[in-house]
């Protein structure tokens, strides 16, 4: 084998509790679709020429050496409802590395059974391995901390779901993948051993400069905050928002029912799953809230004194809604030429966005009109925009070269729903041209040209989707 991967495998090296080792399930006739060269440089991949040869890794069929194959055991709320027991019931984790840049996942998702299936057949269709690996990177291209795509594989081997459909491998990478709902099944089991080990080895991989529980609570609120911030500054709805589902790191992760917004409305909900909308766009600030109160739940044993640990964490997460105003307000404020905003530029920030849901304008190509002069367009009732737009200039007239700043806040190009559907669509018909020319469009989101113009248009009435499903 002439691939390396310098695999270091810490998260190996935990209790035998928190995972099951585990290998992938090989397939029939793997056949590579993508895979990220400048993303492997980067983990100091090596030997990654031969095709052939990464499809077999990158579909399970062979195993790098170094590797540790394993699945990984968490539980979590699901909308809400506790699961004691979920796990990585259709991923393995080859293994971890550790480069210049930090310590980094590398994990196959779609790659047969685990202990943690639940009766699933572990394996993944090609649609969700092709939405995964254009959101994951389209996000990284937008500058939203993100899980990444390494590579796509078919499988040659067909996955039953309502229908018969081809199956696929992406293979992922995440600073980490310890999730909210990690620190949830070692709490609920009442392991303090487990749980202090994990709380040591996510303290030393993500915040190192945290001493205590608090400080580490502090830190991950510190990056959902912002993370939540920015996937509203682009209209992005995660769509299952459940804490197995949250990684501590502050990365994105887990693209299933996700999707980015057309025309804009607070209580957007694509999800399939999401029948009452507990994920909407605008829920989004609470739900993770919510979520950081159930991981300072599971840190409360880590504390000497329990009483003062629930009157600390209390205020952290009493704390936490203003600051993700505040970095609500950074973010959109940016979008609007706005370097310093303060909270009176919040009824200048709602007063568009009320505007926006009322006359139904697309999210993103109002603000990116904003930065060209054009936005009026955007809108039926245009005399209401004129009236916001010369409030909105008034502020521009105290800033320095917004324009600027608006054209790095607003992006061109995302993956619009109806763009991502049809790229399937042609994936399952065997043509992937229109994978690769998005996912290549989509690199540069801020940067428009001619022969991508196509891919700025919202859905025509018969393109709309109305729902997306989980990968599963």
């Amino acid at each position: 084998m002439t691939l390396s991967i310098p695999f270091d495998n810490a998260y190996a090296r935990l209790p035998a509790q928190l995972f099951s080792l585990q290998m992938p399930t090989p397939v029939s006739a793997p056949r590579l679709i993508a895979f990220n060269h400048n993303l492997a440089a980067q983990l100091g991949i090596t030997g990654y020429d031969d095709s052939e040869e990464l499809a077999q890794v990158f579909a399970g069929n062979e195993t790098p050496a170094r590797a540790k194959p394993l699945a990984q055991l968490y539980a979590g709320h699901q909308f809400g409802h506790w699961n004691p027991q979920l796990g990585d019931g259709r991923a393995v984790l080859l293994g971890d590395l550790n480069t210049d840049q930090g310590r980094f996942d590398i994990q196959l998702k779609g790659s047969g059974p685990t202990p943690y299936s639940r009766n699933g057949d572990g394996r993944a269709w090609l649609g969700p391995v092709l939405r995964e690996y254009l959101l994951s990177e389209a996000m990284h291209a937008l500058g939203i901390p993100t899980t990444r795509a390494l590579a796509a594989v078919e499988t040659g081997q067909p996955v039953q779901r309502e229908k018969v459909l081809p199956g696929a491998v992406i293979t992922r990478v995440a600073a980490s993948h310890i999730r909210v709902g990690t620190f949830q099944v070692l709490a609920a089991r009442q392991d303090i051993e487990g749980l202090r080990a994990l709380f040591e080895h996510a303290v030393d991989r993500h915040y190192p400069t945290a001493t205590t529980p608090l400080d580490f609570l502090k830190a991950v609120i510190a990056a959902q905050a912002s993370l939540v911030a920015k996937w509203l500054s682009v209209g992005f709805i995660h769509g299952v928002m459940n804490t197995d589902n949250c990684a501590i790191s502050g990365e994105t992760i887990d693209y299933g029912p996700c999707a980015f917004m057309d025309n804009f409305h607070q209580m957007t909900v694509f999800s399939s799953i999401d029948r009452k909308g507990r994920y909407a766009y605008g829920n989004q600030p609470d739900i993770i809230v919510w979520n950081m109160a159930q991981l300072a739940t599971s840190l409360v044993p880590l504390m000497p004194d329990a009483d003062q640990a629930v009157t600390d964490f209390t205020a952290a997460i009493h704390a936490m809604p203003e600051l993700i105003r505040h970095n609500w307000r950074r973010a959109f404020g940016a979008k609007l030429g706005l370097a310093n905003p303060t909270e009176k530029d919040d009824a200048l920030i709602n007063g568009l966005l009320h505007m926006m849901s009322e006359q139904s304008a697309d999210f993103t190509n109002t603000f990116r009109a904003l930065s060209h002069g054009s936005a009026r367009d955007q809108f039926t009732d245009q005399a209401a925009y004129i009236s916001w737009h010369e409030t909105w200039e008034n502020r521009l007239n105290t800033m320095d070269n917004p324009e600027n700043l608006m054209r790095m806040s607003n992006p061109y190009l995302i993956p619009r729903n109806h763009q991502v559907e049809a790229v399937i669509q042609a994936g399952v018909n065997a043509d992937f041209a229109p994978f690769h020319r998005l996912h290549a469009a989509l690199a540069a989101p801020f940067q428009g040209t001619a022969d991508t113009s196509d891919l700025t248009a919202p859905p025509a009435e018969n393109e709309r989707v109305l729902a997306t499903f989980c990968g599963t």
